[in-house]
C-alpha cells in the first residue's frame, strides 16, 4: 500500500507559445538540489535536442531526438513549440519489500509540446525529469486521429557524451541473451550494447544509462555511432520493424543516473521512482523468502532434469530435501523437472513441448506439496518453457490453477533458447509484452514470479511487487559446467546488472571446489565470499544453492540461516567497479545490521568504520571471514568465525584473501 509521507506538487504553466522565434534561448530544468540540469533547445530547422550537466561538468552535449516511421517517414524536424509546462514533485513511498523500505521521489519536471509546421501538423510531447541523482525523459505521441497502425522503424535518441570514459558492457545481440562476462573498454570503441551501461567518465563522474517502465515497447540497446556518441537502438521484431503501435504511444523513460562515486549508483532509486505505483491492493501474499533446491545437484551432474536412474525430481528426493529444510528452518524448496517433457536434449530441441500439469514418472505433486505443508515448507513451482511461448500460453491458466490447488504460491519460469518462438528476441516488443502478460496473469492467481532467461528489469517490481527477482546475467550455474565466472565478475555486478533490479544469483556454495561435480570445475571464490554475496547481491528471494550434505555440520551455515532477505536500509561503504565492494543492510524485522565485503583476484585489507550503527547501542559482531592464509587457491573453503563487542565508534578490520570475502552480523545487544 502506498504510504505518502510528504507530498508537494507545484504546477506552473509557463505558456502556450504561438509564435516561435528562429533563435530562442534554451529551456532549462534543474533538479531540486540544483545538482543536475537539462537544457532543451529547438534548432532553426526545428530539430529538438537536449543537453545535460552536473554542476559545472558537462555530461551530455546537445543530443538530437526523434523517430523514423515506415517508408522513411521521419518525425524529428520542422517542429515548433506550442506548449511548455513545469512542475515539482516530492513524495515518500514504501516498498512492499526491498533493499530500502522508504524511498523519496523528488524531481522537477518539464513537459514540452511540439507540433510539426508542415501539412500533417503531427504532435509529439517530451517529458523531462531532473533528479539530484540523474535525469530521465520520454516521448508521448498523443492520439491525434491516426487510423492506421504506427510502425516505428528507428528511434533517433542520441547521447552525445562530453567526455570519453571506461564502459562496462555486454553485447546486445547474441544467443546468450544477457549471460556474458563483462568487457571494459572506452566508450569510443563500443559496438551495440545492453543497458544498464555503466561508465566511469574521464570527468570523474560515474554514469549509468538504462530505461524505466518498459511496457508495450521494444527494449533499448545502445549503439556507438562515432566518437563518444551513443544512439538508441530498439530491438526489432523478426521482420525488422522495431515497434508496432496503434493510435498513440508512450515510450519507456530513457534514464541517466549520475554519481560522483560509483557506489552512489547502487543507492539511487531513480528507476523505481519512474514506475507506476503498486497496482496490487492486497499484498499480504507477497513475501520475501529463502530457499533451497535440487537445482545445484542437477547442474553439477549428480542428478538429471529428466526421468531415469539419476532423476532429481522424485518424490523420495523431494521428501529428503523437505526434511532438511524443516530441520534448518528454511522457508521454501524449489523442485525443477517435476513435470512431463524433460529429455536429455530438451535445450537443443527447437520448440520443445513441455506439459505443465502432468507429473514426471516417480513424482507425485500432491504427495510432495502435502508433505511440505505438514513440515511448514512451501514448494516453489517451476515452468521451463524452452522459449516455446505458444505452448506455454495455451497451458498457463491450467498450470497456474494447479499450483493454486496444491498450495504453491511462487513460480520460477525459464526461457532457455536464443529466440522466443525460434524467431523473436527475448528483449524485443514481443518479449516485453509476453513477460508483462505473464506477470499480470500470475498476479491474478496470487503467484510471485522468478524469471530466468528474462528481459532486463526496468523497475516493474514497484507496480507489480509479485515480480520478485530474475536472472538476466551469468549466475552460479556457470561455475558448475563451464570455465566459470572469475572473481572480478561479482564485483562488477552491483555496479552494472544489479542497477536494474534484484538478481537470482544462487549464492551460498560452501563446497566451492565442488567435490561431487564435473572434473576441473569449481566456484571461483572462497566460501566466505559466498556468504558475503547474500548481502552484496540483492534479491528478496535468496537461494542456498549447495547440496544439503555440504551444509550439515558446517558452523558457517548459521550466517545463511540468519541473513534476512528484506531490508529497511542499505548503505555502500566502499567500492570500485571490478575490484571490491562492502555493503551493509539493516534488517527490517530487527535492529540488526549485516555486512558483506568481497574482492576480485587481489587480496585486500579494509578498515571499516561502524558509524552506520545506532550510536546508543552495543552490538555483537559475528564475523565470518577468510581464514588466515585462505584465498582462491589455498584452502578456499576455510572460514574463520569470531565474535566481538562493538559500537558505532569502532572500526572493524577485515582481511580478504584473493577471490575472498567476509560476512558479518551485527546483533544488537
Amino acid at each position: 500500500m502506498l504510504n505518502i509521507k510528504n507530498y508537494i506538487v507545484a504546477v506552473a504553466l509557463v505558456g502556450l507559445v504561438s509564435c516561435i522565434q528562429e533563435k530562442q534561448d534554451p529551456i532549462v530544468l534543474s533538479s531540486p538540489g540544483a545538482i543536475n540540469e537539462i537544457q532543451f533547445s529547438l534548432s532553426s530547422e526545428g530539430i529538438p535536442s537536449y543537453q545535460v550537466s552536473h554542476g559545472d561538468t558537462q555530461v551530455l552535449n546537445p543530443s538530437e531526438l526523434g523517430f523514423v516511421f515506415k517508408e522513411n517517414d521521419s518525425l524529428y524536424r520542422n517542429f515548433e513549440i506550442v506548449g511548455v509546462e513545469q512542475r515539482s514533485f516530492d513524495q515518500q513511498w514504501d516498498q512492499v519489500w526491498g533493499e530500502k523500505k522508504t524511498i523519496r521521489n523528488n524531481y522537477n519536471e518539464l513537459a514540452i509540446q511540439l507540433q510539426e509546421k508542415g501539412a500533417q501538423k503531427r504532435k509529439l510531447n517530451l517529458e523531462f525529469r531532473a533528479y539530484d541523482d540523474g535525469i530521465a525523459f520520454r516521448y508521448i505521441f498523443p492520439e491525434q486521429g491516426i487510423k492506421d497502425s504506427i510502425f516505428i522503424m528507428d528511434e533517433l535518441t542520441k547521447f552525445e557524451l562530453a567526455q570519453d570514459g571506461k564502459a562496462w558492457w555486454i553485447p546486445a545481440y547474441d544467443e546468450q541473451r544477457y549471460e556474458y562476462l563483462f568487457n571494459d573498454s572506452p566508450v569510443s570503441t563500443l559496438d551495440t550494447v545492453h543497458t544498464p551501461l555503466t561508465i566511469e567518465s574521464k570527468s570523474g563522474l560515474s554514469l549509468s544509462f538504462h530505461e524505466a517502465n518498459l511496457v508495450n515497447f521494444a527494449s533499448t540497446t545502445l549503439a556507438h555511432t562515432q566518437g563518444t556518441t551513443l544512439k538508441t537502438d530498439l530491438v526489432p521484431w523478426a521482420d525488422g520493424v522495431k515497434v508496432r503501435i496503434t493510435d498513440s504511444f508512450t515510450t519507456p523513460w530513457r534514464t541517466l543516473q549520475i554519481a560522483e562515486d560509483p557506489t552512489e549508483l547502487i543507492t539511487s532509486y531513480l528507476i523505481l521512482n519512474l514506475n507506476e505505483p503498486n497496482k496490487i491492493e492486497d499484498t499480504s501474499w507477497i513475501k520475501p523468502f529463502k530457499y533451497i533446491g535440487i537445482w545445484w545437484g542437477m547442474h553439477i551432474g549428480k542428478y538429471t532434469f529428466w526421468e531415469g536412474e539419476n532423476q532429481g525430481a522424485t518424490t523420495k528426493n523431494a521428501k529428503k530435501y523437505i526434511d532438511f529444510a524443516a530441520e534448518e528452518g528454511i522457508d521454501h524448496l524449489l523442485i525443477e523437472g517435476w513435470n512431463k517433457g524433460w529429455t536429455p536434449d530438451w535445450y537443443k530441441n527447437a520448440m520443445h513441448q513441455f506439459n505443465f500439469t502432468q507429473e514426471a514418472d516417480n513424482f507425485d505433486l500432491e504427495t510432495v506439496t502435502d508433505y511440505a505443508a505438514e513440515h511448514d515448507v512451501r514448494i516453489i513451482g517451476y515452468h521451463e518453457t524452452g522459449s516455446n511461448i505458444d505452448n506455454y500460453l495455451r497451458q498457463i491458466d491450467s498450470a497456474f490453477a494447479l499450483y493454486n490447488k496444491v498450495g504453491i504460491h511462487d513460480v520460477k519460469i525459464g526461457h532457455v533458447g536464443s529466440l522466443l518462438k525460434m524467431k523473436e528476441w527475448h528483449h524485443g516488443q514481443f518479449g516485453v509484452d509476453y513477460f508483462r502478460y505473464v506477470l499480470e496473469k500470475a498476479a491474478e492467481y496470487k503467484l510471485t514470479v522468478l524469471y530466468h532467461e528474462p528481459i532486463k528489469d526496468t523497475g516493474e517490481r514497484r507496480t507489480y511487487p509479485n515480480m520478485m527477482a530474475r536472472e538476466g546475467a551469468r549466475g552460479q550455474e556457470y561455475n558448475a559446467w563451464s570455465d566459470g565466472n572469475p572473481p572480478s565478475y561479482t564485483t562488477i555486478l552491483p555496479f552494472t546488472r544489479l542497477l536494474s533490479g534484484p538478481m537470482d544469483f544462487t549464492a551460498g556454495i560452501l563446497d566451492v571446489e565442488i567435490s561431487q561435480g564435473y572434473p576441473g570445475r569449481r566456484v571461483h571464490s572462497t566460501a566466505a565470499k559466498q556468504l558475503a554475496l547474500l548481502v552484496t547481491v540483492y534479491s528478496p528471494i535468496q537461494m542456498y544453492a549447495d547440496l544439503p550434505e555440504n551444509y550439515k555440520g558446517q558452523p558457517a551455515f548459521q550466517f545463511l540461516k540468519d541473513v534476512p532477505s528484506d531490508w529497511e536500509d542499505t548503505k555502500v561503504l566502499n567500492g570500485a567497479i571490478g575490484e571490491y565492494i562492502t555493503t551493509v543492510r539493516k534488517d527490517i524485522g530487527s535492529d540488526d545490521w549485516y555486512l558483506g565485503s568481497m574482492t576480485n583476484e587481489e587480496p585486500r585489507n579494509f578498515d571499516i568504520s561502524l558509524s552506520f550503527l545506532d550510536p546508543d547501542a552495543r552490538y555483537e559482531a559475528q564475523i565470518y571471514a577468510d581464514a588466515p592464509g585462505t584465498d582462491l587457491n589455498n584452502k578456499p573453503e576455510a572460514i574463520s568465525i569470531t565474535t566481538k563487542e562493538v559500537t558505532a565508534n569502532d572500526n572493524l578490520q577485515l582481511q580478504l584473501g584473493a577471490g575472498g570475502g567476509a560476512a558479518v552480523r551485527f546483533k544488537r545487544l
